[in-house]
């Protein structure tokens, strides 16, 4: 962070001290003017419906528009960028996953700390990955679906959301569980890659639940499996990678939301707030649920909570990804 935007951080914190999150004398409190939540992915895709969904509610709880920009490219990292080198105001928020803010860490030449440059405000709900092919694919389960891919070393097309990605990590730890080797397809999100494989130009994705299950009720893809220790009980169907034989393929995508570093405290306690009583609406509670997503627990549900965990996943993933020597696609 340059010194001018220490400096601007450090005077609108003792700004907005003395009166909680009010501006300056002759300013209107915080928020306004509308918000924007950078989403780095392309329209259409988890991410991108997750922060829509909560972003109607934080509307509501706040008194302005919240904006949705979709900032693409490099795994999310460009998106993700353009948060830390906005102002430290609350009007400039990353929503990112393990992808964006871990893994991208120890795959990318950034030119910000994912740890440091952002502040933590809310850790969002999270789901498993599903296993899914496009519909007319040569597999009745997971066992035949591996065994298809041994048989033809490198001509299995997976789509992905770009290196470092939760779809890339998972294909990648597939790999390793069983020795396939797979032909990634780098996408700028999901969205497009789901599109491709419901037309049938890739032959499968390890994609977010949330992304993937509208496509798998409606018969245009089929699923294997669910990278969890529990099915998900709005598709109880999907067996999991226990019940398939793989159990330690399992693998979780949490999401969260942050802020330039420095933002004044009071503005996160704004924001945090708004997106727990989000959270603890019923309505958005099944919408979500309906979309595989599930959590977080009631014990982390404080920015200090989501800080903890991101060091701790970036501790434990940091050093497995690099030894995979992933590199950008």
């Amino acid at each position: 962070m340059t010194q001018a935007r220490a400096a601007a951080a450090a005077i609108m914190a003792i700004a907005l001290a003395a009166s909680g999150v009010a501006a300056p004398a002759g300013a209107q409190p915080y928020p306004n003017r509308p918000i924007t939540i950078v989403v780095p992915f392309t329209a259409g895709g988890p991410t991108d419906v997750l922060s829509r969904v909560l972003g109607e509610r934080i509307r509501a709880a706040l008194g302005q528009a919240v904006l949705i920009e979709n900032v693409t490219g490099a795994g999310g990292s460009i998106g993700v960028g353009r948060v830390v080198s906005a102002a430290p105001d609350g009007y400039t928020i990353s929503v990112g996953h393990f992808g964006t803010h871990v893994a991208n860490g120890a795959i990318y030449s950034l030119k910000y700390d994912l740890l440091n440059d952002l502040d933590p405000v809310a850790r969002l709900p999270s789901n498993p990955m599903i296993v899914v092919t496009r519909k007319d694919f040569p597999a009745a389960n997971l066992k035949e679906l591996i065994d298809r891919i041994k048989a033809n070393p490198g001509k299995i097309s997976a789509g992905t959301a770009g290196a470092g990605s939760g779809s890339h990590i998972a294909g990648l730890l597939l790999q390793s569980l069983t020795g396939v080797q797979l032909s990634f397809v780098p996408y700028r999100g999901t969205g497009p890659a789901l599109q491709d494989l419901v037309a049938g130009q890739i032959d499968m994705i390890i994609d977010q639940a949330s992304n993937s299950l509208p496509q798998v009720r409606q018969g245009t893809i089929k699923a294997f499996a669910v990278t969890a220790t529990g099915r998900i009980p709005s598709a109880p169907d999907i067996p999991t990678v226990v019940e398939a034989g793989l159990p330690a393929f399992q693998m979780e995508i949490w999401s969260g939301m942050w802020v330039p570093h420095g933002t004044p405290r009071a503005i996160v306690d704004r924001l945090n707030a708004a997106v727990v009583a989000a959270l603890a609406e019923p309505a958005v509670r099944d919408k979500l649920a309906g979309l595989g997503l599930d959590g977080p627990p009631a014990d982390q549900h404080t920015p200090e909570a989501l800080g903890t965990y991101q060091r701790a996943e970036a501790a434990k993933w940091w050093p497995i990804i690099k030894a995979a020597n992933v590199t950008v696609e």
